[in-house]
């Protein structure tokens, strides 16, 4: 099993764990904010399935009816991921209202407070894996997964802080209170996860670091030809795609443009991991000088 398969499915065995403990919380304090912690932790198992499939279908080869491969089904998981969250935002939305309308003292606030901070902990630390094994391995569907726990850790911390309040206070609208300003966070945290893989459905250009990374690296390894012009690129998950023209002598034999073109391509698979290069060998009269990628 590769390592990105084995990361969601440890996501489907901690969230199912995590809800377990929030909802005990819930059920020891009667406490609305940590009924909505608990409600966000179901959406967390069900993403976590998503995103488990989604990597599995993404590793999936090219076929005959998908040649450029599967890649963007985690954009897909991305996109449910973020829907997910902002339908969990609203359910908590609704569970305040009534909560606003019916208050009531806490059960046990001790004991579930410190269910749900084991709980936050544990979720806390497998936020950083996904994050930071998401980045290294080129998943967003995992990377997905990591900030929508973030979100899930901050928004637990929060209900701390307001359960607490409640308590100290004896003004039991806070707990409710506090449930409204987490979904709100949620609501906003979702709309990012949502936007940002819209983006990649809609095959936007690797990020500007890249793209001068790629410019460079054809130029530094092109000697013989004489530029390279619509140089472009686009991510589809762990992969990221990139073509361009390579001009070359009129002169010049096939098998040496060709031997150009393995340099070019040698080095843009080192340097970027996933990379799948596609590369147009044109003459010297079809030179566009002006924003083309000089070789050095």
């Amino acid at each position: 099993m590769q390592s990105t398969h084995k990361i969601a499915l440890g996501s489907i065995v901690v969230g199912a764990v995590v809800l377990g403990l929030k909802y005990l919380a819930y059920a020891l304090t009667g406490s609305v904010a940590l009924y909505s912690d608990a409600l966000e932790s179901i959406v967390n198992v069900a993403t976590a399935i998503a995103a488990f499939f989604a990597v599995r279908l993404s590793a999936v080869p090219p076929d005959s009816n998908h040649p450029y491969g599967h890649n963007k089904a985690e954009y897909l998981s991305s996109v449910l991921v973020g829907a997910l969250v902002i339908a969990a935002a609203l359910a908590i939305l609704q569970a305040a209202y009534f909560a606003f309308l019916t208050p009531h003292r806490l059960e046990q606030p001790n004991l579930g407070l410190a269910v749900n901070v084991v709980a936050s902990v544990i979720n806390g630390v497998w936020c950083w894996v996904l994050i930071r094994y998401g980045r290294r391995l080129r998943s967003p569907a995992l990377v997905a997964d990591g900030q929508h726990l973030f979100t899930d850790v901050m928004s637990s911390v929060g209900v701390v802080v307001g359960v607490l309040l409640a308590e100290a206070t004896g003004i039991p609208q806070l707990d409710p209170a506090l449930a409204v300003l987490v979904a709100l966070n949620i609501l906003w945290a979702g709309w990012k996860v949502m936007r940002e893989s819209i983006g990649g459905l809609m095959d936007e250009a690797a990020p500007p670091e890249m793209v001068n990374q790629i410019r460079t690296l054809i130029s530094t390894h092109a000697e013989g030809a004489l530029e390279a012009h619509d140089v472009r690129s686009r991510h589809a998950g762990s992969v990221t795609f990139i073509d361009f023209h390579l001009v070359v002598p009129g002169s010049m034999t096939v098998s040496e443009s060709h031997a150009i073109c393995d340099r070019i391509e040698d080095a843009l698979e080192e340097a970027i991991h996933g990379a799948r290069i596609s590369i147009h060998v044109e003459p010297e009269e079809k030179a566009k000088h002006t924003g083309g990628v000089p070789v050095v």
